[in-house]
C-alpha cells in the first residue's frame, strides 16, 4: 500500500468554502484509490473542520522550523507529498526533498493566489488590470513554488492557460482538476422558492466585497422592481460588521452560517455572486447548479466553468444589467427553467467526479520516471536548490533559537 502524506495550510472545513471541498475531495480520491493516507497541519483545531476520525487515515499535528516533520516523513516514506497552497511548499518543500527526495511532490493550488491579489488592487483603484505587465512578491513566490513542484493541481483550466501562454510555464507541470458535485435528488420548483440569496466565507475578501456591492448596488436596482422579495446573506465567520448590513426595511437579511448550505440554496429562487475579484472556481456557483437553483454572476465568478457556451443563468458585469437578469430570472418561470437546464448539464459534461480526477488517475497510473521528469525542468532544479538552501539555514537558526529558549516560530 502506497502511503500518500497531505501538508494541509489548515484543516479542512467543506461546509465553510470551496477549497475545505476541494481537500476533502483529494482525501476521498487518495482513499479510494487503496492508498495510506496521513494529513497534518500545522493549523489549530477549528470548530467548524471535518471530523477526519470519521476516515480511514492517520491526522495529527505538525510543528513549524522542527526537524519533527523530516522523522515524519522518513517514517511514512511517502510515495507523493501534497502541499495545500504555496506557503505550505515554501515551508516544507525543502525538508521533503531532504528526507525522502524520491517522493513525488504535488502543489494544491487551490486557486492562484496572487491573481486573486492581483485583481483586487485593481478593483481597489478602479483600473484594468494588466497581467501581461503584472509583478508581486506574492507572485513570485507562487509561480516559483509551481516550478519547484513535480506537478501543481490547478482548480481553473484559465489559471493553466494564463501560466502557460503568459508566465511561459510548461503545460506538463500543470493539471487540470476542478471540483465536483452533483445534481440533489429532490428539486424543489419555481413556485415553491422564493427570494434572492448569496453564500460565502467572510474570511475570504471577495466574498466581503461582493456583498458590500450587492448591499449598495445591486440591491436597490432589484427592490425597484421587487419590492416584495427578500435577499438573504448566508456563509460562515460572518463577523459584526457583516450582520451590520442587515437592514429589514429593505428585505436585506445576514443569516449567518447555514447548517446545510444546500438546504438553504433549493429553496431561493435566485442565486447572486457579483464577484468582482478573485481566481479558482466558486464553490457556491457549482452548488448552485446542483441544487437546481439558477445564478447571475459575472466574468471573474463564471472564469474556468462555462464550457460550450452553456451557464445556468446569466453573466454580466454591469450593475444595471445585473439586476435586469436576476429580476427576469426572479419573473419568468420559462426563463428559469431554461437556466436550470443548462446548469444541469453543465453540472454534467465539467463538473462529474469521473471527468474532474480523470487527467489525475491518469497522470498517477503512469508511474512517471521522476529523474526525467525533474530533468525536463532546468528552472524548477535552480529554485530546488536555491530554495533548499536558503529555507534550510533559516529553518534550522529559528529551530535553534527556540531550544535555547530565544523565542521565534
Amino acid at each position: 500500500m502506497e502511503n500518500i502524506l497531505i501538508v494541509g495550510k489548515v484543516w479542512p472545513e467543506p461546509n465553510s468554502s470551496a477549497a475545505g471541498m476541494r481537500m476533502m475531495q483529494l482525501i476521498e480520491f487518495f482513499i479510494g484509490r487503496g492508498n495510506d493516507v496521513t494529513f497534518v497541519s500545522t493549523a489549530k483545531h477549528s470548530e467548524f473542520q471535518e471530523d477526519l476520525s470519521a476516515y480511514d487515515l492517520t491526522y495529527d499535528f505538525v510543528s513549524l522550523n522542527d526537524s519533527s516533520f523530516n522523522k515524519l516523513v522518513e517514517e511514512k516514506n511517502p510515495k507523493a507529498v501534497i502541499f495545500d497552497r504555496f506557503m505550505t511548499e515554501e515551508q516544507f518543500g525543502w525538508r521533503v526533498m531532504e528526507s525522502c527526495p524520491k517522493a513525488l511532490r504535488i502543489l494544491n493550488t487551490e486557486d492562484l493566489h496572487f491573481l486573486r491579489d492581483a485583481r483586487h488592487r485593481a478593483v481597489k483603484k478602479g483600473v484594468e488590470i494588466d497581467l501581461i505587465n503584472y509583478r508581486s512578491e506574492m507572485q513570485l513566490r507562487e509561480i516559483a513554488a509551481i516550478y519547484r513542484s513535480d506537478i501543481s493541481l490547478m482548480i481553473s483550466d484559465y489559471e493553466v492557460e494564463l501560466l502557460h501562454s503568459i508566465y511561459g510555464l510548461p503545460k506538463e507541470k500543470l493539471l487540470h482538476v476542478p471540483l465536483f458535485d452533483e445534481k440533489i435528488i429532490d428539486q424543489v420548483g419555481f413556485d415553491d422558492r422564493a427570494d434572492f440569496m448569496f453564500i460565502g466565507n467572510y474570511r475570504h475578501e471577495p466574498n466581503w466585497d461582493a456583498v458590500r456591492y450587492l448591499k449598495s448596488t445591486i440591491w436597490p436596482l432589484i427592490r425597484k422592481k421587487l419590492p416584495k422579495a427578500s435577499l438573504k446573506i448566508y456563509g460562515a465567520y460572518c463577523s459584526e460588521k457583516v450582520y451590520q448590513l442587515t437592514n429589514e426595511r429593505e428585505r436585506f437579511m445576514v443569516i449567518g452560517r447555514a447548517e446545510d448550505a444546500k438546504e438553504v440554496t433549493k429553496k431561493a429562487r435566485v442565486s447572486l455572486a457579483p464577484i468582482r475579484f478573485g481566481a479558482g472556481i466558486k464553490g457556491k456557483l457549482i452548488e448552485a447548479m446542483c441544487c437546481g437553483t439558477p445564478s447571475v454572476t459575472t466574468s471573474v465568478g463564471a472564469e474556468g466553468m462555462i464550457l460550450e457556451g452553456l451557464w445556468g443563468g446569466f453573466v454580466t458585469d454591469e450593475p444595471e444589467s445585473f439586476a435586469e437578469r436576476a429580476i427576469e430570472l426572479y419573473r419568468e418561470e420559462s426563463t428559469w427553467i431554461k437556466a436550470q437546464k443548462q446548469g444541469f448539464e453543465l453540472l454534467e459534461k465539467r463538473f462529474s467526479k469521473e471527468r474532474a480526477f480523470s487527467d489525475f488517475k491518469d497522470f498517477l497510473d503512469e508511474n512517471c520516471d521522476l529523474n526525467d521528469l525533474r530533468k525536463k525542468s532546468l528552472v524548477g532544479s535552480i529554485l530546488q536548490h536555491q530554495s533548499f538552501q536558503a529555507s534550510r539555514y533559516m529553518s534550522i537558526w529559528i529551530e535553534e533559537k527556540k531550544r535555547n529558549g530565544r523565542g521565534g516560530s
